[in-house]
């Protein structure tokens, strides 16, 4: 099972309500993923969102800029809003990143849970789902074939159009991410994409029919199941004294469930909520080696994970405590995860 990393680029919020610059965002994740790539962690994801409280709004950009001061890691978004993208320009950014990389660029294909790029991309919000299908289709068809001809709804034709730079070895590694929907899990295992399942609410086991059923998809569709992958995208703040990284981390992660929920209409996140969700059998890996070793192999044992990404900096915990969540799973947690899984 790999074991990474997702951020979205969260920007703390002073009390003024006034975003931290995100130019000093930016830096700090550079510092953060070089850490988890001498850490030798598998994996850096990164959100795209166009919004006052998150500094990253290019995934593709960031990526670049990490290729040329990183050696080992994988670095893909997480995700790329593909609905409101335009597939041949966002293969042409990842085959770029992956030839700088040497081959280490994944590109994760999202509808977003957030709307800002639609109607700033000039995409209309009826068309959410059929937007994505088609933009979809489009971007593995540009993967795979190499010149392209096609004709959708939503883009100009291509007429025997060579979309170039090809990515390292030709194809890019494409995941799609999915948040709980049976039609998202069926178009994903129909083409026999990887899937990564956001858990961010309720019982992880909750989740367990949808797996299933994504794993049943891909076996009656023909897939080599050899060649098969799922992965689970989690809230996870990591320290060693689980009492004193949960009270540091409250806050932060409450004023952003605060923050977001305001605009659909959620109530205000109590501490209830994050102790329950941090204790047996809840969705949060908040706390120290033991506790996070324990809920990782867990759900790797429930979901047959192939992929493990701690989403670490929801509301903006400050980078020196960042550096030393990164830290800790990197020394600790994941050796003792592959050690078990070894076992």
């Amino acid at each position: 099972m790999e074991l990474g990393i997702g951020m979205f680029g969260d920007l703390q919020i002073d009390a003024n309500g006034k975003p931290q610059p995100a130019q000093q965002r930016l830096n700090e994740i550079i510092e953060e993923v070089k850490l988890m790539d001498e850490l030798g962690l598998d994996f850096y994801g990164i959100g795209e969102h166009h919004r006052p409280d998150y500094a990253v709004s290019a995934p593709e950009i960031v990526l670049a800029a990490l290729a040329t001061v990183t050696k080992n890691i994988k670095l893909g978004s997480a995700v790329s809003v593909l609905s409101s993208s335009d597939p041949v320009k966002l293969y042409q950014s990842f085959a770029t990143v992956d030839l700088i990389s040497n081959g280490r660029a994944e590109l994760m294909a999202g509808r977003g849970s957030f709307i800002e790029s639609f109607p700033l991309y000039g995409q209309n919000l009826n068309d959410y789902d059929a937007l994505f299908d088609e933009k979809l289709k489009l971007l593995l068809q540009i993967n795979q074939q190499d010149p392209i001809s096609w004709k959708g709804r939503f883009r100009p034709e291509l007429k025997q159009q060579t979309i170039l730079p090809r990515a390292f070895n030709d194809q890019l590694k494409i995941w799609v991410a999915v948040g709980g929907t049976p039609e998202s899990v069926v178009r994903a295992a129909s083409l026999g994409l990887p899937v990564m399942f956001a858990i961010i609410g309720g019982n992880p086991a909750q989740f367990k029919p949808l797996f299933d059923y994504n794993k049943d998809i891909n076996k009656e569709a023909g897939h080599d199941m050899n060649r098969f992958e799922v992965g689970v995208h989690v809230h996870a703040f990591f320290g060693t004294d689980s009492r004193e990284v949960a009270d540091y981390y409250y806050p932060i992660y409450a004023a952003q469930m605060d923050r977001i929920g305001r605009s659909r209409g959620w109530p205000p996140f109590q501490r209830a909520q994050y102790d329950r969700g941090r204790g047996k059998g809840g969705h949060l890996i908040i706390g120290d080696v033991n506790e996070s070793v324990d809920k990782i192999l867990e759900l790797h044992d429930l979901f047959g994970l192939t992929r493990f990404s701690a989403h670490m900096d929801v509301g903006a915990p400050d980078h020196a405590r960042m550096m030393k969540s990164i830290e800790v799973f990197g020394s600790e947690i994941a050796p003792r995860v592959r050690a078990a899984l070894k076992s």
